[in-house]
């Protein structure tokens, strides 16, 4: 069954997201505004278009990041019309595996190891990874790039999340905030969450390297954290 009218009905189609495989996103917020949210919307929009999806979390249970799924998957529901919902549950259980890390045991080896072991044995093979909860205030740049490596080898998309704190004000040339001030030119997207009076704004700062096409403005409902387009 194909999903294309929910991937031209979602708002974050304007990222480009598909285009290229090798490429990398980057979602940075304070804590607590939603970037878990916004990468399992980005995670389902992958599904939806037929990729498969190991969504990596690091320092979380894999039960807490199943029901961020659940609960975003409940929300696409009501907002369009799905002839099987079980269907597209189902689907989106087979198309997606939940990865946890403790915080200290994250690092290229391992992850390259892990992934190996799922595809050698032809038990999963993964079009798009995200990372929800990777330490950018310890890593160097090295091992960022070390990453990526792995990332461009095995041809995957990534999209990461990092945590901005409102006390440093360290920020790149591109508008990107500490603790990713100095390696954001590494990723071919960056979204900055900001919070509004009455909603919570996505500032792109880079779209697959191009600006944001079509001028859309994206936003997340606080009520329901669910990616809007304004106007």
């Amino acid at each position: 069954m194909g999903y294309e009218p929910l991937v031209n009905q979602n708002p974050l189609r304007v990222l480009n997201m598909g285009r290229n495989n090798k490429q990398m996103g980057l979602v940075m917020a304070r804590a607590g505004l939603g970037k878990t949210a916004l990468l399992v919307q980005i995670a389902l929009n992958s599904i939806l278009r037929g990729e498969r999806v190991i969504h990596i979390s690091v320092g979380e249970s894999i039960e807490k990041t199943k029901m961020w799924y659940d609960d975003i998957l409940q929300f696409i529901l009501q907002d369009a019309v799905v002839d099987n919902p079980h269907e597209l549950i189902d689907m989106v259980q087979r198309h997606r595996m939940i990865m946890t890390f403790k915080e200290s045991a994250f690092s290229r080896a391992r992850l390259e190891e892990r992934l190996n072991d799922l595809i050698l044995q032809d038990i999963f093979k993964p079009n798009c990874l995200v990372i929800d909860g990777f330490d950018f205030e310890d890593v160097s740049r090295e091992s960022l790039e070390d990453v990526k490596d792995l990332l461009d080898s095995m041809n995957l998309q990534a999209w990461f999340s990092a945590v901005s704190h409102r006390g440093d004000d360290r920020v790149s040339p591109a508008g990107v905030p500490a603790p990713c001030h100095e390696v954001d030119d590494l990723f071919d997207t960056v979204i900055l969450l900001k919070p509004e009076k009455d909603f919570i704004q996505l500032d792109i700062i880079r779209n697959s390297g191009d600006s944001n096409e079509d001028g859309a403005v994206l936003t997340l409902d606080p009520s329901t954290m669910m990616v809007r387009k304004q106007g």
